[in-house]
């Protein structure tokens, strides 16, 4: 072989190899960063070892926490399983797009096709798109995943207790039904396998597209009631079943994370675990903890709306850091958007980029108010700063009832007459001290963050409609 040729060969060579070192996994053009969002059903702030859990360990999220961000005032969109998801699909409160409550196997409404979702805003930009495990946002075709984005769907409609085997509603739901795609492939499927199932379907997708973008929202049906548990985990908690759950949760995210860095894709995938609400107090030993927080699930109080939320991104968030600043569900499009180089939806939505405190500038103060909305649309608290007022209204409390037991729901009272009030969450998370009458200026503010948000979406409390509300999905005809 003349030297000529040995010469354009090994041109050819290094020409190829440095094509492939820049286009690698590690090294993608900026805006081709993957995701992975996990959202875990009615996980309470008090449920990883780091926030205190007790009788068992959940040694995954706190290495997650200790390599990557901890948000200690993250709020979900509502304290309610459809809502939320809501929320957190769009960027927008969910009662701007009219969704509220839980829907169920009755519902005509669904995700409305005029929304854009962050598989949508992905999907446009090249990225394969999945969902896994619960969704929520309306079980007829039209509202399913797939034609909001995603690529692939393997999961549950709606809630895991929507089935005959309800502990109060006996009978009243159909089947449940697993769907793969559009189509049902079973009907009350055998819940132990979900934590497993779901996670090994993500991780295989993971692994599928490892040569090119990709976002999987892996949406655990656990811990919501019934609860159920592979055999592997079965019994291994000393706090009953509902730890034997959480550890296997556990080990679901450490799975993906194992996953990740040995495919060498954690340098580049921001991966964020959340959950959708908090505990559900009134199961009792099958529901979680609020962390000292005031209330659970079903309520505007800080145990209802604050929950844990991690990030990873190895190289990008500084390991160990913590965010104390306010935070929300309907951030975490955005926040991708910005970290993929996506468009934001076109339509308005109230979610702001947490991207430079993700990146360690905890100085950004992305968001400084957030509304606390239940209910058909009842706008119960507002909070600015470190501070939030609670609005008289009617709605759920446990406190002063007994809880359930084993899977049966204790009492409760749903239409409690809350009084209200103003509190300091720096010096009191628990919301137990009223200090309305001591700092009427402030209060005086908040009472203009709230007319300002009635006008804009409205509270059924004081009659006012909304002026920005958008409609949801119905039932084609």
């Amino acid at each position: 072989m003349n030297k000529k040729i040995i010469l354009l060969t090994i041109l050819a060579v290094s020409m190829f190899v440095a094509a492939a070192f820049r286009f690698s996994k590690e090294n993608r053009p900026p805006g081709q960063s993957n995701v992975v969002l996990v959202y875990i059903d009615d996980l309470g702030f008090g449920d990883l070892g780091r926030t205190g859990a007790i009788g068992y360990q959940t040694p995954n999220f706190d290495d997650m926490a200790a390599k990557g961000m901890f948000f200690s005032n993250y709020y979900t969109p509502q304290a309610v399983c459809t809502a939320s998801r809501a929320g957190l699909l769009t960027g927008c409160y969910p009662n701007r797009i009219g969704f509220a409550g839980a829907t169920d196997h009755t519902a005509k409404t669904g995700i409305s096709a005029d929304e854009e979702t962050i598989a949508e805003l992905l999907k446009a930009k090249g990225y394969a798109t999945a969902a896994f495990g619960k969704w929520h946002l309306g079980y007829q075709k039209q509202f399913l995943p797939k034609q909001h984005g995603f690529d692939e769907y393997f999961g549950i409609p709606y809630s895991n207790d929507m089935w005959p085997n309800h502990p109060v509603n006996k009978n009243y739901y159909p089947p449940l039904p697993l769907i793969e795609g559009d189509k049902v492939v079973a009907t009350n499927p055998d819940q132990s396998q979900f934590t497993t199932q779901f996670t090994e379907r993500t991780i295989d997708f993971i692994r599928k597209n490892k040569d090119k973008p990709f976002f999987a929202y892996l949406a655990h049906p656990m811990p919501h009631v019934p609860l159920f548990v592979s055999k592997k985990f079965k019994g291994k908690s000393q706090q009953g079943l509902y730890g034997d759950v959480i550890m296997e949760l556990d080990w679901s995210i450490g799975e993906i994370r194992k996953t990740l860095k040995e495919l060498g894709l954690d340098k580049n995938t921001l991966l964020i675990v959340t959950s959708d609400n908090g505990p559900w107090l009134a199961y009792g030993n099958h529901a979680g903890s609020a962390g000292g927080f005031r209330e659970g699930k079903g309520t505007t109080f800080e145990g209802g709306h604050r929950v844990p939320c991690l990030m990873e991104w190895t190289g990008t968030i500084p390991a160990g850091t913590v965010s104390n600043n306010l935070a929300a569900g309907m951030d975490i499009l955005p926040t991708i958007a910005e970290a993929t180089g996506a468009a934001l939806p076109r339509k308005k939505i109230d979610g702001v980029s947490l991207l430079a405190n993700v990146k360690g500038d905890l100085s950004v103060k992305p968001r400084e108010t957030f509304l606390y909305y239940y209910r058909r649309n009842n706008l119960e608290a507002v909070r600015h700063g470190d501070w939030k007022l609670v609005l008289a209204h009617p709605g759920r409390t446990n406190e002063g009832f007994k809880p359930g037991k084993d899977g049966q729901p204790g009492g409760g009272n749903e239409n409690f007459n809350h009084q209200g009030g103003l509190y300091d969450l720096r010096r009191d998370p628990g919301e137990r001290y009223n200090v309305q009458f001591d700092f009427p200026e402030i209060t005086a503010q908040l009472i203009k963050i709230a007319e300002a948000a009635r006008e804009d979406l409205g509270d059924e409390l004081t009659g006012k409609p909304g002026k920005n509300r958008r409609p949801v999905g119905r039932v084609d005809k």
